[in-house]
Parts: C-alpha cells; sequence; structure tokens
C-alpha cells in the first residue's frame, strides 16, 4: 500500500509564550522489510530559533526546536509519502512461555531492539497484579497464540471512550474503567504480557479508516494511533498486534515510532515559560494513493 501522511498539530496558548524547547516525534522511518518512506517534510510555524534532527535510542526520528521570541501559538505540520508492505505472518512456530523465557535468557544483546528493554515496568504500563491475572487467562501454545488471544479479549471486554482518558493516565487505571482509547489499550496489553514474562512494546503510527459506504472521507477525521509489538522468541522475532481492533497489524498500520511506552513516543514533550493553559487540535489524513498504469 502507497500513502499520502498528512499531520496538523496546533497548540493555542492562553498567554503568550517567551520562549520553549520541544522534542516532536512525528516523522515516520524507513524500515526494512515493513515500510518505506519516499519523501517527508516537517514544518513549524513560527520558525523555530533552534532546529536540529536526529534518532534516539530506539531509532525513531526527532526534531528538536528552540523558540526565543514571544508566540502565542504552535503549529506543527508533517507530510509523507510511505509505502506500507507487511509480510504475511507465517506458521507459527513461536514457543510457550517457558520456553520463550529460556531463549530470552540466550539474548546477550542490549542493542535498542533487544527484547530485554522491553519486559520491565515503565511510567504508563507498570506491572500490575490484577492485570497479569486477566492475561494469564489468555496463555497458549505459543507466545503469538498468548498475544493474539490477549488482543481479542482487550477489544472485547474494554469499551473504546474518548472521554474516559488523558494522555497521562497508566495502565491500572485504564483497566479499572474497562474504557479508554488506543493508548489505553495498548498499555493494558503491554503491561499484561510483560506480567507474564512476555516482552511487549508500544509502537506510535497512523491507521487508515474507510468510511462507511457511500460515504466520503472526511478531511482530517483520522487521528494518531497506537499498537503494541511483542517479542515472540528467536525464530518469530517481533510480531505486532492492535488491541482497538483486535487484529494483527495489517498495511493500513503506518509506524511513526516505538519504544517502552506512550513517553517514549509521545508527538511532542518539552518546556515554555507562559501562564495559563493551552488548547491542543490534531488533523490527520491517511490517503490511499493509487498510480496510474503506463
Amino acid at each position: 500500500m502507497l500513502y499520502d501522511i498528512r499531520l496538523n498539530l496546533r497548540y493555542d496558548y492562553d498567554a503568550a509564550a517567551g520562549g520553549g524547547r520541544h522534542q516532536v516525534r512525528v516523522l515516520p522511518p524507513t524500515i526494512s522489510g515493513v515500510q518505506r518512506v519516499i519523501a517527508a517534510s516537517l514544518s513549524f510555524a513560527p520558525t523555530p530559533s533552534e532546529r536540529s534532527d536526529f534518532s534516539d535510542f530506539f531509532g525513531n526520528n526527532v526534531t528538536s526546536i528552540a523558540f526565543r521570541d514571544v508566540h502565542d501559538a504552535l503549529d506543527i505540520r508533517m507530510s509523507a509519502r510511505v509505502a506500507v508492505s507487511r509480510p504475511e505472518p507465517g506458521l507459527d512456530v513461536s514457543p510457550d512461555i517457558r520456553r520463550l523465557r529460556e531463549e530470552l535468557d540466550a539474548v546477550r544483546s542490549l542493542s535498542p531492539d533487544t527484547p530485554h528493554h522491553f519486559l520491565a515496568a515503565s511510567d504508563h504500563a507498570g506491572i500490575d497484579a490484577d492485570i497479569t491475572g486477566y492475561a494469564r487467562s489468555s496463555a497458549g501454545n505459543s507466545a503469538v497464540s498468548t498475544a493474539m488471544d490477549l488482543c481479542n479479549r482487550i477489544y472485547r471486554d474494554f469499551t473504546y471512550d474518548g472521554e474516559a482518558t488523558t494522555v497521562q493516565t497508566r495502565a491500572s487505571d485504564a483497566f479499572d474503567l474497562k474504557r479508554g482509547v488506543c493508548q489505553d489499550f495498548s498499555h493494558i496489553m503491554i503491561a499484561g504480557l510483560r506480567g507474564m514474562g512476555i516482552p511487549a512494546g508500544y509502537v506510535s503510527g497512523f491507521l487508515r479508516t474507510i468510511p462507511p459506504r457511500g460515504k466520503p472521507r472526511l478531511e482530517g477525521a483520522d487521528a494518531m494511533h497506537a499498537w503494541v509489538k511483542v517479542w515472540c522468541g528467536r525464530d518469530t522475532g517481533w510480531q505486532e498486534f492492535d488491541p482497538t481492533n483486535g487484529m494483527r497489524a495489517s498495511n493500513d498500520h503506518i509506524t511513526v515510532g516505538h519504544g517502552r511506552d506512550y513517553s517514549d513516543v509521545a508527538p511532542i514533550v518539552g518546556i515554555l515559560k507562559t501562564t495559563g493553559g493551552q488548547v491542543g487540535e490534531q488533523a490527520v489524513d491517511v490517503i490511499p494513493v493509487v498510480l496510474e498504469k503506463a
């Protein structure tokens, strides 16, 4: 699949900000065997006094910006053309949980993608006895079947509610509410798998949405999405699951970044000098590109 993606993040401040420094993670990367970025751009209004682009520890694209002049709003615009071609899931040869732990013990690397980084509790996805108990009911004959069953149960048992939680909500709180958004469902799945000793991480990106039959696609109606990556053993490696939709990640999932939880891949983090609050808006367009045959 080939997509044109447009993202607009806007923040309006109650009072003018005298300065600010932020890190922005919205540019999708090229991932071998999964997706290829053909072109991408990222712009800011007002223009930052300083800007630098780099990759963080996990390989995510980061743009660091700083402002010296007074401003009362920040507008971030990203556009990209991305080709996505995920391999079809093959025969499940992943080990059960006991053998998975043995294979995990044999991993000696501390590289960014090693499963050891994704096993301990993290800020948004702490190890919680209730979540672990819930997840244990999904334990199956393999790591993949365990992850898929837990993914499907979260999809069935939890209610999507955009008003129930915020970006600060922890997995344990969303679990008690039995409702939330994609970020919450991903954190619950991550916490449950880690509680069983299965490495799991957070993936941030975009998801193509298909309008109802006969209805036009609404401009800006898409949104940033989140799902889960699970280490399923030496031979199977990392596999991705979407508990919000009860499915494996597909060619409709476009990755922006990954980390231990949301805090590693938040679209924007930083500080600024101002008083009062701020209002943020997000608009996303994920548009399939149909190339004409010669």
